[in-house]
């Protein structure tokens, strides 16, 4: 016969931390100094209610506060800052577990009227020791209607020995009746700064070597719960051993490394597409979810915005590292474009879930955050590129041409020196001179138009050859008055593709503002680039010149500064293949000529009562 021997492992010897480091007294309670404060004060002043209700999320203390209180109260010799001996027979025999002063009650698995009525019978008989019997009842929000309803008169007039303490995550489930006989006490989410600093004490308690930053994760994931914290601190010593660093948290915890957020951010900030598309394919491949690597996106572009002024850092639950990496990225950054950031990942948080393609409307979305450019709010010393000096000189077709003649080297210039000072306005009222060219040329443009058009039998208007020739005179000085007075030296090429996605653009903005005749004419024409920068327009009628004449000075505007050109230029010139009879182009046009057809048409539009939309 064969004898086996079989050694037993004692698995009671370890103590999770959030039970071997559970608060005994008040002082001891993490994050929630409002309600210890006023459970000491009550006790100090014997203003006790008979009825309290501890409510906040889980892991905050509720059930450990009411355990101090009960044993407080039954304590007969309290210290002077009013906390229990644990030296009298009370306090012995509630840390030995054996009080037969304090009970608790699980309402999540004792929820029914008979559970509610056998407490209701121990009430009736008085403490054979000590002053109080304290009932707790944990998770009361999972009580029957009936038992709350069979509990409500002795909540409402208990015995002068009895007290009671409810504890719930869920306030909202209680019926009013029983919130109206309590005090409510609420707990609150534990901040990050609290629980780092406590998981450092059981860290040293433990002879544990953890890094600030891999606490720091730590509190972060917890979300506010104490509990919650330390049971992912032993996780991870379990993980790592004694010594805990920052990447054997977020490897264990599958958590995206601050560094992958930085990192991207640079690459969004410079445009650099590629990168930003290898950067989120990395993260893919390493097993990370694209809606979680979006919410975190957003949350990184959050703090970078905190971190803009100085009196919101505080509002960053970081650590002191990250704090000053998130400085420095945000000083890199302008405001307003971190306000678009957060709109773009906004959205496509919203959207996610109905994307068939989820991975292809990630990865769009981080393409529209590299289009917006990144820049320096506060950028030094800047070296102003050299100034062409021109001779203006104009050939037979009456188009102004600009012969390069000398280039002087600038000294360095901060971007105030070099900002527009043309159309900055003096002090005083404004006059002819100090109007911006655009103002100026708006306020000539609507003089020349008034006095050069005329109705036609038609009812359409049209301009008349001198008065359009006028008025294209005066849209050409001014234009060429704005590039004398804005920026001259800024002279980039360009090549067909860039202009016409500049084009397209402004062509979308008339559609926005209303402007869909403007915005039709732009996007049915292809402009084309002439010698020197000249953007020419062939079009097919008179009426299509009038709206790009009156548009044509914000048009040209708008193009020198996206293009970073300002000898760009934009003219209109009637198409010569395009036949020369009488088309209609506008709506009320086009009835006029359905009228002709029909002269019927009109009297029947007008027993409708119908309206032309023109």
């Amino acid at each position: 016969m064969t004898l086996k021997l079989f050694t037993f492992v004692n698995m009671n010897a370890f103590v999770v931390s959030a039970r071997k480091y559970r608060p005994a007294t008040f002082d001891t309670v993490v994050g929630q100094a409002h309600i210890t404060d006023t459970l000491k004060n009550a006790i100090r002043t014997n203003h006790l209610a008979q009825a309290f209700l501890f409510c906040g999320p889980r892991g905050v203390g509720k059930t450990t506060c009411a355990r101090i209180l009960a044993k407080t109260l039954n304590c007969k010799t309290l210290t002077s800052d009013l906390e229990a001996c644990n030296a009298c027979e009370s306090c012995k025999s509630f840390n030995s577990g054996q009080s037969l002063n304090i009970y608790e009650l699980d309402a999540a698995s004792n929820n029914s009227v008979d559970d509610i009525r056998n407490l209701v019978e121990q009430v009736r008989y008085a403490p054979h020791s000590g002053e109080y019997k304290i009932y707790i009842i944990d998770e009361v929000h999972m009580l029957t209607a009936n038992a709350f309803n069979a509990f409500l008169k002795t909540l409402e007039e208990p015995p002068s020995y009895a007290v009671f303490i409810l504890a719930t995550t869920e306030k909202h489930k209680i019926i009013p009746t029983i919130l109206s006989r309590c005090q409510i006490f609420d707990f609150n989410r534990i901040q990050v700064d609290d629980i780092t600093k406590h998981l450092e004490y059981v860290a040293k308690q433990e002879e544990v070597q953890a890094e600030e930053e891999a606490l720091h994760v730590i509190a972060q994931k917890a979300d506010g719960a104490l509990r919650d914290a330390l049971s992912i601190f032993d996780q991870i010593v379990s993980f790592a051993g004694t010594n805990i660093t920052y990447k054997d948290v977020i490897n264990n915890l599958s958590i995206l490394d601050y560094d992958y957020y930085f990192k991207i951010t640079d690459e969004i900030r410079e445009g650099n597409i590629p990168g930003v598309l290898l950067t989120y394919n990395e993260l893919i491949s390493e097993g990370f979810d694209g809606h979680h690597f979006i919410t975190g996106l957003a949350a990184h572009f959050r703090d970078i915005l905190v971190s803009k002024n100085e009196a919101t850092i505080p509002l960053l639950e970081v650590s002191k590292n990250a704090r000053e990496r998130y400085k420095l990225q945000a000083s890199q950054i302008v405001q307003a474009n971190i306000l678009k950031y957060l709109s773009i990942c906004s959205k496509c948080d919203i959207e996610y879930r109905n994307a068939r393609n989820q991975r292809l409307h990630v990865e769009l979305a981080l393409i529209r955050l590299c289009a917006i450019s990144g820049s320096l709010e506060e950028p030094m010393q800047v070296v102003a590129p050299p100034v062409q000096k021109k001779t203006e000189i104009t050939d037979e077709s009456g188009k102004s041409q600009f012969n390069k003649v000398e280039v002087a080297e600038p000294a360095a210039t901060t971007p105030a020196s070099t900002s527009v000072k043309a159309s900055e306005p003096k002090s005083g009222p404004m006059t002819q001179s100090t109007a911006s060219p655009v103002a100026k040329v708006k306020t000539e443009a609507e003089a020349v138009t008034s006095t050069s058009t005329s109705k036609s039998a038609s009812g359409t208007s049209i301009l008349k050859g001198a008065s359009l020739s006028s008025f294209r005179k005066t849209v050409d000085t001014v234009i060429e008055e704005t590039a004398k007075t804005e920026e001259p030296e800024m002279c980039d090429p360009f090549d067909h593709e860039t202009m016409l996605k500049y084009w397209n653009m402004y062509s979308n903005q008339m559609k926005a503002n209303g402007k869909h005749q403007l915005h039709t004419t732009m996007a049915t024409h292809t402009p084309s680039i002439q010698g020197n920068y000249q953007i020419e327009l062939l079009i097919d009628n008179p009426a299509q010149q009038e709206l790009f004449q009156e548009e044509r000075v914000e048009l040209v505007n708008f193009m020198r500064k996206s293009l970073n050109n300002y000898l760009v230029n934009v003219y209109v010139k009637m198409n010569e293949n395009v036949s020369s009879g009488e088309v209609a182009y506008t709506n009320k046009e086009k009835y006029q000529k359905m009228v002709e057809k029909n002269p019927g048409l009109d009297d029947f539009r007008k027993q409708l009562g119908l309206e032309l939309e023109l």
